[in-house]
């Protein structure tokens, strides 16, 4: 058995055990590879997580074999890893929080090949910060997602006023996110982007849908509202997709969206430097209310 590795991650120094277990076997990537991944871009990941409840995706025999999620800490996590403790039906789930770059190594290291965040905060976790729509393609065809994506900045920007950040998810689509300024509950959001999926999909119903059955879709690309509620996940900016070639969900600008070169695949967890160089969602834009935008029937009227 190889021993353990030990990186360093800001003030702590992490001990990373069996590093050469490999996680992608198509691409020989290890438990280390993905350690130091994540130590290369925490810079850029680390404010997109901080004081978000995780949901932890778990391959510990790599993930051609079947893994797991995880929302309630195991005991064995060391006592710095930040914990909040929140209600659900019947009970409380106590989630990890990732606070520093030893956390993100230690994650890696228990196989954590995913992480999926909030869309809120922990101290008002009915409150998001965050509006997602999901766009989510029939097939393989990426043009039908970039063209959505776009006619929902259109919407959002050109009508509303609202800002719009796009992001591959390193699987299959795009997300389309909107900083809220945690006014309004999940309630609230969730009706607000239904409503705009509503109406972007009445505009080009040869092309978009709402309708969460496959079989009603009829080719057409889904756009999905669904995380807009609270303890729904999304996954994290920079995270690791349990996927060959070992995809990365990565902030783009609206520029790479309008590129036919784009695909929800372009970047991988070989492009770590690139990644940490940049952040195309920079300067991020101020969180939004949505009490102006919904105040304007006509862009909302189907």
């Amino acid at each position: 058995m190889t021993a353990a590795v030990n990186i360093r991650a800001g003030r702590r120094t992490v001990p990373v055990d069996r590093p050469d277990k490999v996680l992608f076997p198509e691409d020989g990537l290890t438990k280390a590879d993905l350690a130091r991944y994540h130590r290369s871009v925490a810079a850029r990941m680390l404010p997109q997580l901080r004081g978000r409840p995780l949901m932890l995706e778990r391959h510990p025999d790599g993930i051609e074999n079947r893994g797991f999620y995880q929302k309630d800490v195991p005991e064995h996590f060391p006592d710095w890893v930040r914990r909040v403790e929140l209600p659900k039906e019947g009970g409380t789930v106590t989630y990890a929080v990732c606070e520093d770059t030893a956390t993100l190594v230690y994650l890696a290291d228990q196989a954590c090949t995913t992480l999926h965040r909030f869309l809120s905060r922990s101290d008002r976790p009915d409150h998001p910060d965050r509006l997602v729509l999901d766009l989510d393609p029939p097939g393989t065809d990426f043009a039908a997602v970039r063209e959505a994506a776009l006619l929902l900045r259109a919407l959002l920007e050109d009508e509303l006023d609202l800002p719009a950040l796009a992001m591959t998810t390193g699987s299959r689509g795009l997300h389309v996110l909107v900083p809220l300024d945690r006014r309004a509950p999940f309630d609230e959001v969730r009706a607000f982007a239904r409503d705009l999926a509503g109406v972007l999909a009445a505009r080009h119903p040869d092309r978009l849908t709402t309708a969460a059955r496959k079989a009603a879709r009829r080719g057409r690309l889904y756009l999905d509202t669904q995380r807009n509620a609270y303890a729904q996940t999304a996954v994290a900016p920079y995270a690791v997709r349990a996927l060959p070639g070992a995809p990365v969900a990565a902030p783009v600008t609206w520029a790479d969206v309008e590129d036919p070169s784009l695909t929800a695949r372009r970047w991988t967890l070989a492009d770590a430097d690139e990644l940490a160089a940049n952040d195309p969602w920079q300067p991020l834009p101020r969180g939004r209310s949505l009490g102006a935008a919904r105040r304007r029937p006509a862009a909302l009227d189907r």
